[in-house]
This record gives C-alpha cells, sequence and structure tokens, in this order.
C-alpha cells in the first residue's frame, strides 16, 4: 500500500493530519468568506508548507475535504487526532466515540482516517468491505463485540505492529499465554533465587534440573547454564537479584538470527510442512488473513490429497481469510497440485501462494521423499520457489517438537519455524530447545484460536514475558 511510509512520517514528524488540522483552524470560517475562495486558500497554503524534499508526502488531496468540514463531527475529530497521543489504539477511541456499532457511521469514520492518511478511496473501501463481511459472518453488531478484532486489521493495514501500543498488545497476550511455563520455569528460578544471599554451584545445579524438566532439553540446557555462568563471571557478580536480567539478555541473544533478503519473484511461494496434528491447517488460514490484511493477493493449494477432509477444511479457511483456494480430486499427486497451483498463481497475478502438504502418508510412499518431490517441481516451474519452507510444530509436544524438527529440516532444509499452542502448555522450554539446536528462526507463535492469535515472534519480548522482566 502506498501510504504507508507517509503514516510512518504523519507519526514522526510533519504529519498529513497536523497540517491539515492547522490549515482548518486558520481558515477563515463560512461567515467570514464566501464559499469558493474558502475551498481553495487551505490547499494552497499546506503545499507551500510542506518539504521540497519529500513531495510524496503533500497532503493536497485530503487537506481541502478536511478544511471545508466546518461543520458536523469531521472537523473536531481531526483537531483531536492533531492533539491526540499519537497511538493507535487512541486514535481508534476518538473515531468510535458516539458509535454504536457497524453501519454507515463506522463505515465514514473508518473512511475519514483513511483519507487524512492520503489513502487511495479503493484501499479504504476495500478493508471496509472485508471488514463488514466479516462482520456479517460473525454475526457482529456492537462496537465493543468487534473493536479488538478492528485495531488489529487496522494494525496489519497501516503496517503498525511495531508501534508501541501494539507492542503492549502483543506483550500482554505474550505474558497470558506463557503463563503456565512462567509456572513450571520462572516461579521455580525465583524459588532457588530467594532462598540464596548468593549464585553459588548449588544453584547451577538447581537450574539444570528445572531447564530440563520444562523440556528445554539436555544439550541446550548445558549450553544455556554455561553460557549464563560466563556472562555473570563477566559482569562480576554473584547477586541473585542480577540474574534474571542476565537470563533475559542470554535468551534475546539466542534468538537472534542473520537477516535474510526478503524479496522474491512474484508471486512468493510458500511451502507449509508439518505432521498431522499440530495445527498446520489453521496456521495457514491465519497466515493468509495476515497477508491479506497487508494488501496482498493470496492463494492457498491443498496439497494434502491423503488425510480424510484435509481439502475441505482447508478451503473452509480459505474462506474464512478471504483468500482464493485452489484443489485437485482426493488422492492426487501432491507434486502435480503444486505445479498447477503455481500456474494459477502466475497466469492470475497472486503475491503469496501458500501450499500445504501432507503430515502423513497413506501409501508406501516416504513422506519426505514426497516433500522433496514437491520442492524440485515448484522450482523448475517458478524458478526459486519455493521460497520459504515452514514447519509448523506444536508446543505441547514437547521434545516430539525436536525429533520432527530434526527429520525436516534434514528432508527438505526448513526456513522458518511456527509454533503453535505455545499459550496450552507448560512446557514453552521448547522455544529454547529449538532455538539452541537448529538455528531455524521463529518467526510466529500461537497463543490462541482467533485470527489475531497467531503472531510474530520476537525474542526479547519471549525472554521478558516469561520471566517478567
Amino acid at each position: 500500500m502506498g501510504f504507508f511510509s507517509k503514516l510512518k512520517k504523519f507519526w514522526h514528524a510533519e504529519s498529513a493530519v497536523d497540517k491539515a488540522a492547522e490549515a482548518s483552524s486558520s481558515a477563515p470560517g463560512p461567515e467570514a468568506a464566501t464559499p469558493q475562495p474558502q475551498a481553495s486558500r487551505p490547499a494552497a497554503s499546506t503545499e507551500e508548507a510542506m518539504p521540497r524534499e519529500r513531495p510524496q508526502a503533500q497532503p493536497a488531496a485530503a487537506i481541502p475535504a478536511a478544511a471545508q468540514a466546518a461543520d458536523g463531527w469531521q472537523k473536531p475529530l481531526l483537531l483531536s487526532l492533531r492533539q491526540a497521543e499519537p497511538r493507535l489504539s487512541v486514535w481508534l477511541g476518538l473515531l468510535l466515540d458516539g458509535v454504536e456499532g457497524k453501519g454507515d457511521a463506522l463505515w465514514e469514520r473508518l473512511r475519514f482516517l483513511f483519507e487524512s492518511l492520503e489513502a487511495p478511496a479503493g484501499e479504504a473501501d476495500e478493508f471496509i468491505a472485508r471488514f463488514a463481511k466479516w462482520l456479517d459472518d460473525m454475526e457482529y453488531e456492537r462496537v465493543a463485540e468487534f473493536r479488538s478484532e478492528l485495531q488489529y486489521r487496522l494494525a496489519l493495514a497501516l503496517e503498525l505492529e511495531d508501534e508501541e501500543d501494539e507492542r503492549s498488545r502483543l506483550m500482554l497476550k505474550l505474558s497470558e499465554g506463557l503463563e503456565k511455563t512462567r509456572q513450571s520455569i520462572t516461579r521455580r528460578i525465583e524459588g532457588i533465587l530467594s532462598s540464596r544471599d548468593a549464585i553459588d554451584e548449588g544453584f547451577w545445579e538447581e537450574l539444570e534440573e528445572i531447564l530440563i524438566t520444562a523440556d528445554v532439553g539436555y544439550e541446550p540446557t548445558v549450553k544455556l547454564v554455561q553460557r549464563l555462568r560466563e556472562r555473570m563471571r563477566k559482569a562480576g557478580s554473584t547477586d541473585p537479584a542480577a540474574f534474571k536480567e542476565a537470563m533475559r539478555d542470554e535468551l534475546a541473544e539466542m534468538f537472534r538470527t542473520p537477516r535474510r533478503i526478503q524479496a522474491v519473484n512474484p508471486p512468493e511461494v510458500v511451502m507449509m510442512v508439518g505432521v498431522n496434528g499440530v495445527g498446520k491447517t489453521t496456521t495457514i488460514g491465519k497466515l493468509a488473513h495476515r497477508a491479506q490484511m497487508q494488501g496482498r493477493k493470496v492463494l492457498i493449494a491443498a496439497g494434502d490429497t491423503f488425510r480424510a477432509a484435509a481439502i475441505e477444511q482447508l478451503e473452509v479457511w480459505a474462506k474464512r481469510a478471504g483468500a482464493d483456494f485452489f484443489a485437485k480430486g482426493a488422492g492426487s499427486d501432491p507434486a502435480a497440485v503444486a505445479y498447477e497451483a503455481i500456474e494459477k498463481a502466475l497466469a492470475g497475478g497472486y503475491d503469496l501462494l501458500l501450499l500445504d502438504t501432507a503430515g502423513r502418508l497413506h501409501t508406501k510412499v516416504n513422506l519426505m521423499e514426497e516433500l522433496k518431490k514437491i520442492k524440485r517441481v515448484t522450482g523448475k516451474r517458478h524458478e526459486g520457489s519455493p521460497h520459504r519452507t515452514v514447519l509448523v510444530v506444536d508446543a505441547t509436544t514437547g521434545q516430539n517438537a525436536i525429533q520432527q524438527t530434526k527429520l525436516f529440516n534434514e528432508a527438505v532444509e526448513l526456513d522458518e519455524i511456527i509454533l503453535t499452542k505455545l499459550d496450552g502448555t507448560a512446557k514453552g522450554g521448547i522455544v529454547v530447545a529449538l532455538a539452541s539446536q537448529f538455528g531455524v528462526p521463529i518467526t510466529f507463535v500461537g497463543l490462541g484460536e482467533k485470527m489475531e492469535d497467531l503472531r510474530p515472534f520476537d525474542g526479547k519480548d519471549f525472554a521478558s514475558a516469561l520471566l517478567g522482566v
């Protein structure tokens, strides 16, 4: 979407809404001027005020409408937005003030927000149409029922997940989701820290036991404890009060992965792998939903042609996400499905193809060999694809997730891991084990059943939420 960079400049420098508000507040009232010059003066003065080196950020299109809003709710709202704290939740509160539920009043307010940020009218209309359809599907009427989802969708559409307010929402959700893990790790660590005046050898032995029983695993535990020992030694500290911060920093360092070039020749092809029952189908639907909200055209392909009802279940999720769907009959060759799906994606101008694969085969063909074949076929039809191979694992399976990651990584060279059901396990130590053993980035974690509960993984935030520091 072309207005993303303008929006970020808006929040950090001279914003389009700021300019519009200044122009509208300084413009003569309707009683002091004739209608004709009133419409032209604000637009001209705003153009002169904009920096020459950033002509693309000029709000010339939005300001005349704002400046003319002498009556009704537009002008007061515009001035309130200018004076408000620049956080999405605050903006949304102002936009929804006086709006009781879905309907024309809500659509007008949302359209006004997009227009104030110079979004093309088509983008606002598309956002509103999708959200209205979702409200109809969910049978929601009142603002209280859908406000959280609306804020989530706006954060995606406006690329504001890194905005402070959204990070606070994510941190809260992550903290709630890690409660069971915190009971099994953090509370026990706090117990052995509180019983000591200084960190001694006995502390390190007890720490190892806590981590191993929380499914961090033996080798990752030994590695982590060694690094923590070294960090505390370099700090010259044996103070128990300093340990949790040291562990937070060490975990954040462990989760750090090298940056990769993200640009691809469209469509981007993402091959989703994982055993049955880990939540792969729902994860595909949630990824499609995120991409749709970010303005990407998405195609989902049903490459699991062996599991009963797999195609039908994936199609339901595609409809929920608003993505297009491609499938052949049950029992079809998965590689042929992948090949034809790429042809459809190329012909249809899609930005993203999410390719589902089987988690278990009901023939004598080895699953890993079938996945290798799919990778070869996709690469022949669309050079460089699959651009990402993503493994979905269930956090509640503990050490089984380690074995699954090992097997899939050896077969198809994983690019990312998505960890589901993290909110339902006391064995969240598996996150540490995966990061330590394989070096494959964990990109998303599942923290619930809703679309918005698949969240980007941030190692620093995870460590802070886990340890409460």
